[in-house]
């Protein structure tokens, strides 16, 4: 579906002033709020309008360019959960290694009604540092880490092989210990884990003679993680019992915090990726070509003549790839015309001739 007018969603005119763009907005957001019964994403579109037209530069890249000169997104100043538009705080579940839902749950869903919530390892937390290249096209990474991992002997089970595991004399099988304490209410029970099988009933027969009955052994570990290509500076990728092991429960997740390195001549904003250019005063007059640099290599760019400094120029599919894949954003070039400060004599008069032929003369009667 087709995305609506920014100025239509706030019912204002394409003129309408920084003033009467944020009167506006305050109409909308009230109205729409979903805490007073609005659209939720009617809500979104207005707060998406507003995060554009209320940013000059934006503003004047959405007038030129429409959707795609703002990256096709908006963040929101409500705030969704997800952070703004740089990306902070998204979450990618890589469960098999491939890339899974986006903006997946940190921990998952929580147990069935009546079911004993099944223990699991600890979660663990690792950052790589990666390119603005790499960001845009994707990279693989290998991480190395020490983590608890399942014990190789007793293969987690905690038993010395050869041996099984037998109900526990404590819960008698239970999992539970129940005390009872006297009050002047009368007695009160309590059902606590008991603290010799944690809860599963079971203890071993003879214990595992490497890992003591833990059911783990730390060790070194290299992780091999796809990145994929469009990712975020401060985007985190889940990798689904990846963490680290523990005995008769699954492993805890791994969470890889992406930090990507600033480019020397590029920004990124959404899908956009944002550079200068600088031609000469006579240049921008009469019109050139220049050779733009691009996350693609050289392109080659026509400045029209009369081109005005701080005017914007789209190079469609430059920018970075959708997560969601099929297209890529666009890269937009400002130009900054540069005016001479050390002219020769013959310059000076040259452009002097030029400036007394534009002059017009008005005569006082």
């Amino acid at each position: 579906m087709a995305k609506r007018d920014y100025y239509e969603v706030l019912g204002i005119d394409k003129s309408a002033s920084a003033d009467e763009i944020k009167k506006a907005f305050r109409r909308a957001a009230i109205a729409n709020h979903p805490d007073k019964g609005g659209d939720e994403s009617k809500f979104k579109e207005i707060n998406e309008a507003y995060e554009v037209l209320k940013d000059q530069e934006k503003r004047k890249r959405y007038d030129q360019f429409g959707h795609a000169g703002v990256g096709g997104s908006g963040g929101s100043p409500f705030g969704n959960g997800f952070g703004g538009a740089q990306g902070q705080n998204i979450n990618f579940d890589f469960g098999d290694l491939g890339l899974g839902n986006i903006f997946s749950s940190f921990f998952g869903g929580g147990a069935q009604p009546g079911q004993r919530r099944q223990s699991r390892g600890r979660d663990v937390e690792a950052g790589v540092e990666i390119s603005f290249e790499q960001a845009v096209f994707g990279t693989d990474a290998d991480l190395s880490l020490n983590l608890d991992d399942t014990c190789e002997h007793c293969k987690g089970t905690t038993v010395e092989p050869g041996h099984e595991l037998i109900t526990c004399d404590q819960c008698k099988g239970t999992g539970q210990v129940v005390s009872v304490t006297r009050t002047i209410f009368g007695n009160i029970q309590q059902a606590t884990v008991c603290n010799k099988c944690h809860g599963t009933g079971k203890v071993p027969e003879k214990v595992c003679s490497v890992c003591r009955g833990k059911g783990t052994q730390t060790k070194k570990q290299t992780i091999q993680l796809k990145i994929p290509a469009g990712i975020d500076d401060g985007a985190t990728i889940r990798l689904r019992e990846h963490g680290e092991a523990i005995a008769h429960g699954p492993k805890g997740d791994l969470y890889v915090n992406v930090r990507v390195k600033a480019h020397k001549h590029f920004t990124r904003e959404g899908d956009l990726i944002l550079s200068e250019e600088h031609v000469g005063m006579v240049e921008a007059a009469l019109g050139t070509e220049i050779d733009v640099e691009t996350v693609d290599g050289p392109v080659r760019m026509k400045v029209p003549a009369g081109t005005q400094s701080g005017s914007d120029f789209k190079l469609s599919n430059h920018g970075v790839p959708h997560l969601k894949g099929g297209t890529r954003g666009a890269h937009i070039v400002t130009i900054t015309v540069d005016t001479p400060t050390k002219l020769t004599k013959q310059q000076q008069e040259l452009l002097q001739q030029f400036g007394g032929q534009n002059t017009v003369k008005h005569k006082l009667w």
